[in-house]
């Protein structure tokens, strides 16, 4: 099959699982706020050991190979890696957006309702993850590319949830919070389409990619998910949460390399 279209699938997929995540809330199931840290904790350990097994350690073992071992492809790495967390800090501040607990941030909007601020927060969370899934299977290892969506798609679940949860406390509907926090995950497939598209149009692309997809996502990682999991004296569950992610991702990763 078509690099591309499994990139697409691929991330469509792993952007789902926010919806299944979410679906507990139609059936009127609570989550506790140290349930929910916990499982966000969980969520930034998968994409933490993503960013570094199954990202930017390849890609340094291809831009190894292109340009030989020594500073290049090192360069080439730390570079896609900034410029990746740059263009998430750019979004960030340029567009308006809303955190269940640090509040709003980005440009003023108070034309914006209120509830599209938190899609567009979670928009940006969710935009790297599409762009590693995509990135993995544009670089022609089918593998690598399942490895990730497997492991964006099962801290998307605990994300979804998340979401719909913190919507249900500010008011919101069971069916609008449900639907809410399925759009979150809308973005990933498109960022997996153009970032497929990008890796397998030039083979020069990939360890760039690959790099500026991790950059991305450690940024989210850092000023997103683990503030907000820290915000309500959950730090010890949450942080558990986290080496548990890691720890799965990682024995995946080497387990199926």
């Amino acid at each position: 099959m078509n690099l591309v279209l499994l990139g697409f699938l691929g991330s469509l997929a792993a952007g789902a699982m926010t919806a299944f995540g979410a679906l507990p809330v139609l059936f009127g199931h609570t989550v506790k706020p140290a349930t929910t840290d916990a499982l966000l904790g969980f969520a930034a350990g998968v994409m933490l050991a993503a960013s570094f097994f199954s990202l930017l350690v390849p890609g340094i073992e291809i831009a190894s190979d292109h340009y030989g071992p020594g500073f290049i492809p090192a360069a080439i790495v730390t570079c896609g890696l900034l410029l990746g967390a740059t263009v998430i800090l750019f979004l960030d501040e340029r567009l308006p957006h809303e955190h269940f607990v640090t509040g709003r941030e980005g440009p003023e909007a108070a034309e914006i309702k209120r509830v599209w601020l938190f899609v567009i927060a979670i928009a940006l969370h969710n935009l790297p993850e599409g762009m590693a899934v995509g990135v993995g299977f544009g670089a022609g290892d089918i593998l690598a590319g399942s490895k990730l969506a497997f492991g964006i798609g099962l801290q998307n679940a605990p994300e979804g949830l998340a979401v719909a949860v913190a919507l249900l406390a500010k008011g919101y509907s069971r069916s609008y919070a449900f639907i809410i926090a399925a759009l979150t995950g809308a973005v990933e497939p498109a960022a997996g389409l153009l970032s497929a598209i990008a890796v397998s149009y030039s083979a020069a692309l990939l360890p760039w990619g690959m790099a500026m997809a991790a950059g991305a996502m450690i940024y989210v990682i850092s000023h997103e998910i683990i503030p907000e999991t820290h915000s309500h004296a959950h730090q010890k569950i949450a942080t558990l949460g986290l080496l548990a992610g890691l720890a799965l991702m990682m024995l995946l990763d080497v387990a199926l390399a």
